[in-house]
């Protein structure tokens, strides 16, 4: 129920965000018109539209966004229409005769129609349709959220709902506006005798709305406008009322060194797709047993600087009665391929048992929310402490010989292990580290620079721009989708203005692609000794397989730094900066 609020909220916020701008105009279009059968029926249509779109592309795929496309460009040219048919109603007349065109009709018609008395909610719904399928809210931290649950968890009736909130919310901001609007229009008409001048006003304006979205500037200049302004009053409704919401470094529950409590019953571990170093477990056969979950995925770095801890759990204590299951729930698409996360176990050198959870089964189960997320059960099943993110390994470790002390383990060492993590598994500097982790795929995208802003699901060439600090932009020819953005051809690259000891950059070759050579710069400049595991001291490296890549880690002072990453060959996709 706080997600339904949440969402609510965080939509009647965005009549603050520059980016509701393009869709005024087709609003207040219909300000001078009875709100119930006008205002309303177009909010209505809207709001419904927005969320079976944004739906379709939190999980369909890149289809479901080439579709909106063709809808997004008719919906452009029935909007000009209407424009003109405000702007020129003499010209609006003619088109009526010959051609019924439609747009004329979402006009002429609808004004005879009011005058006979009759209803204008049919052509309010279409064009609120219409008007739904070109909007595009700044994806603020509330969105965010709804659409990163929703690309992680699957198609749901849950999903739609939590949008269509969203959007409700937008709609009721809109609807206050639109009912005020519609009292200064009809003053204004009374006193000043004006009302066609205003009718051809708004018709200019819902042109210029049609050129301004048809041109990406509202996904563009106004998102990056409004991210500053909206986005801290989201978060702090999201701190208030979900204070879950955002990965943590570090969150426990439970009491290390005292008596810890019964949190639940240890859930099945049914539904994995398959399992690794190990046939299918059971909760039921775990009996007797002290168990570790580890939830993770291996392109995730906070995951990854994790797994040397467990690995050595795991090794320490597996004679002890510790059991460690790693359930392996995937955040991109090529997570999903069983023999990449294969390849990265044995790279990772995980001897345990994984459980490949592509349907979120598991995941749901404990209705877990994190990467990397601990879930620490005792003997009798029951889970009795978790941990989410990085860091307190040590009390995570005493948590385990705390348990395995219960379950009647006598000879339990209560020694820490050591670990001696070396490239993207070493422990980061936090204390250093203020860039966070930026998506590329516009689904999720922030702080992008590049002149012009995103174009979705289309060729493009991009010029990089000038980024502040954590802000980024691309150079050359670009298809920026949901989850990544593909080079079309070399040359191209991506810069980022940076402050952290470590970069990292999800990257992998596109289907049936070569390797993919590539070169690294850091202020202009080759990094030297402040290269990365997969970078040497002049840049260079290569793109081999869908992972995350370490390109920096800084042998110096920690300063704001600009990095650039240029490809020499096309096919690369770009998927998601982390730092640490």
């Amino acid at each position: 129920m706080i997600l339904f609020l949440l969402a609510y909220l965080g939509g009647v916020l965005t009549i603050v965000s520059p980016c509701i701008l393009p869709v005024l105009p087709f609003v207040f279009a219909r300000a001078d018109r009875p709100f119930v059968s006008s205002g309303l029926p177009l909010l209505l249509g809207m709001a419904a539209t927005f969320a079976a779109v944004a739906t379709l592309a939190a999980v369909g795929g890149g289809w479901a966004v080439e579709a909106n496309e063709y809808g997004r460009l008719a919906a452009l040219a029935l909007l000009a229409l209407f424009g003109v048919t405000l702007l020129f109603p003499a010209l609006a007349d003619r088109m009526t005769r010959p051609l019924v065109a439609l747009g004329a009709r979402l006009s002429q018609s609808a004004d005879g129609r009011e005058r006979a008395g009759g209803g204008t909610v049919w052509p309010s719904l279409l064009l609120g349709v219409a008007t739904g399928l070109l909007w595009a809210p700044c994806a603020g931290p509330v969105l965010g959220l709804i659409l990163t649950g929703a690309a992680l968890q699957g198609a749901s009736v849950g999903t739609s709902l939590l949008l269509l909130a969203y959007a409700a919310g937008a709609a009721t901001s809109l609807a206050l506006a639109l009912l005020v609007g519609g009292r200064v229009f009809a003053a204004m008409k009374r006193s000043l005798g004006v009302g066609e001048w205003v009718r051809r006003g708004l018709g200019a304006a819902v042109l210029v709305a049609v050129a301004v979205i048809g041109l990406g500037l509202d996904t563009g200049f106004l998102t990056r406008v409004s991210a500053a302004g909206t986005a801290s009053l989201e978060q702090g409704l999201l701190d208030r009322l979900h204070p879950g919401a955002d990965r943590p470094v570090a969150m426990t529950g439970g009491q290390p060194g005292g008596a810890l409590p019964v949190e639940d019953e240890m859930p099945p571990l049914t539904g994995a797709v398959a399992w690794l170093n190990s046939p299918p477990l059971t909760a039921e056969g775990l009996r007797g047993k002290v168990v570790l979950v580890d939830f993770w995925t291996y392109s995730c770095i906070n995951c990854l600087r994790s797994i040397p801890y467990v690995r050595a759990w795991a090794e320490k204590y597996k004679d002890q009665g510790l059991v460690v299951i790693g359930v392996h729930a995937p955040e991109f698409a090529f997570e999903q391929k069983i023999d990449n996360v294969k390849k990265a176990v044995a790279d990772l050198g995980i001897a345990y048992p994984v459980a490949i959870d592509n349907d979120y089964a598991i995941w749901r189960a404990f209705g877990n929310e994190y990467w990397p997320a601990h879930y620490f059960i005792d003997a009798r099943g029951r889970i009795r402490h978790h941990h989410f993110g990085e860091g307190e390994y040590d009390e995570s470790e005493r948590v385990i010989q705390q348990l395995l002390a219960e379950a009647g383990r006598t000879s339990v060492s209560d020694r820490l292990v050591a670990v001696q993590a070396t490239g993207a598994q070493a422990a980061a500097d936090m204390a250093d580290t203020q860039s966070p982790e930026t998506y590329i795929g516009f689904a999720r995208a922030e702080n992008f620079v590049s002149p012009g802003g995103s174009v979705r699901a289309a060729p493009h060439v991009y010029a990089a721009g000038t980024p502040g600090l954590n802000q980024w932009g691309l150079s050359g020819d670009w298809t920026v989708n949901g989850e990544h953005a593909e080079l079309n051809a070399p040359g191209g690259g991506i810069v980022y203005r940076f402050h952290a000891r470590d970069l990292h950059l999800v990257l992998g070759p596109a289907a049936e692609a070569a390797p993919i050579r590539f070169r690294i710069t850091i202020d202009g400049k080759p990094p030297g000794d402040s290269h990365g595991a997969d970078t040497d001291a002049d840049g260079q490296g290569t793109v081999t397989s869908q992972r995350l890549y370490q390109l920096v880690r800084q042998s110096g002072a920690v300063t704001d730094r600009t990095f650039e990453i240029r490809f020499l060959d096309p096919g690369v996709q770009a998927y998601a900066f982390t730092f640490g």
